[in-house]
C-alpha cells in the first residue's frame, strides 16, 4: 500500500490525476491547490466549471487552513456523524480558484478510511475528490463498475481495493453559513 501511495502523490506532485478508492465511492483526485489540474478534472468528467468539487483531508487542522473560519458547528456535527459527511465552509482559501463554489464556499470532508487518509497525510495537501463518473452518469460503487473512458483519462490508477465489491454511498453534505445557518444538500 506505501508504494501505491507514494505513486499517487507523485503523480499529484506532478499536477498528474489518479483514480482513487475513498471513504465513500472511487474518486478522480488531484491536488487541490493546483488550478490547471483541477481543470483537467472538469474536462474529464466533462462537468461545467461552475459546479464546485469536494476536497479531502485526513485532519481538522488543515480544514483550518483550507477556511478563513470553521464554525464551531461544524466541529459538533463531525463529532456526532455516524457515516462520511462532508461540510461546505464559507470563505475559502488557500485551494485553487477554480474549485471553489460561486459564494467562495468550499466542501471539505476529512476522511477515516485508512488508505485515503494516509493519502492525504502522505501528500500533506487536500485532494480533490469527485465520483469517478462521467458528469450526470450514475457514480460506480466499485472499481469494476468505472468506465473506460475515465480510466483511460486519468495518469495514475491505484491498486489498492479494486477487488472490493461492496455498496457504497456518498457522503452527506451540509452546508455551513458564517451566520450559523446549517443547510442539509444530501442526506
Amino acid at each position: 500500500m506505501n508504494d501505491d501511495i507514494k505513486q499517487a502523490c507523485e503523480v499529484m506532485q506532478r499536477g498528474g490525476i489518479i483514480l482513487y478508492p475513498t471513504d465513500t465511492i472511487w474518486g478522480i483526485g488531484c491536488d487541490a491547490t493546483n488550478a490547471e489540474a483541477v481543470q483537467r478534472v472538469y474536462k474529464i468528467k466533462q462537468r461545467a466549471d461552475s459546479k464546485a468539487l469536494i476536497v479531502l483531508t485526513d485532519s481538522e487542522a488543515k480544514v483550518e487552513y483550507y477556511v478563513s473560519e470553521a464554525p464551531e458547528t461544524a466541529w459538533q456535527l463531525l463529532d456526532v456523524a455516524v457515516k462520511p459527511l462532508t461540510l461546505i465552509y464559507p470563505g475559502a482559501r488557500n485551494l485553487a480558484t477554480n474549485l471553489l463554489a460561486d459564494d467562495g464556499s468550499i466542501a471539505i470532508r476529512i476522511t477515516k478510511e485508512p488508505f485515503s487518509q494516509q493519502l492525504c497525510r502522505l501528500f500533506r495537501k487536500a485532494i480533490v475528490s469527485t465520483s469517478a463518473n462521467i458528469s450526470g452518469n450514475a457514480a460506480p460503487h466499485n472499481f469494476s463498475e468505472i468506465s473506460d473512458e475515465i480510466k483511460n483519462a486519468v495518469d495514475y490508477i491505484v491498486t489498492a481495493r479494486r477487488d472490493e465489491i461492496k455498496e457504497s454511498l456518498p457522503s452527506s453534505i451540509i452546508k455551513l453559513e458564517a451566520d450559523g445557518t446549517i443547510k442539509i444538500i444530501r442526506e
